[in-house]
């Protein structure tokens, strides 16, 4: 009985401890319309007068026929790649104050 209950602190801990490294998920969008054009790493959905080209990897889930002229519903998530931060510019624009009393 022991053994039992030492084995389920030790699953429900090792789940709690999975959510806690997984992260918040970023926010999920999805765009509809006709295939435009279908290659290895990306799909390319019109969408009003506006084309949207969505990347894909071997790991997109694609249920039936992926072709030009189908209708489908794309899912996806925006996800930074790279972030670069610049440095601060120095307030060139701003006047120096003098210690000059002002003239009447």
């Amino acid at each position: 009985m022991k053994t039992k209950s030492l084995f389920g602190v030790v699953l429900l801990s090792l789940c709690a401890a999975g959510f806690v490294f997984a992260g918040p998920q970023a926010k999920s969008y999805q765009v509809t319309g006709p295939v435009v054009e279908v290659t290895d790493t990306a799909i390319t959905v019109k969408k009003g007068e506006d084309n949207w080209q969505i990347a894909r990897d071997a790991g997109t889930k694609v249920d039936g026929e992926l072709k030009v002229g189908a209708k489908v519903t794309v899912h996806y998530r925006m996800v930074a790649t790279d972030v670069e931060v610049k440095a601060d510019k120095p307030d060139a624009a701003k006047p120096k104050k003098t210690d000059k009393p002002e003239k009447k």
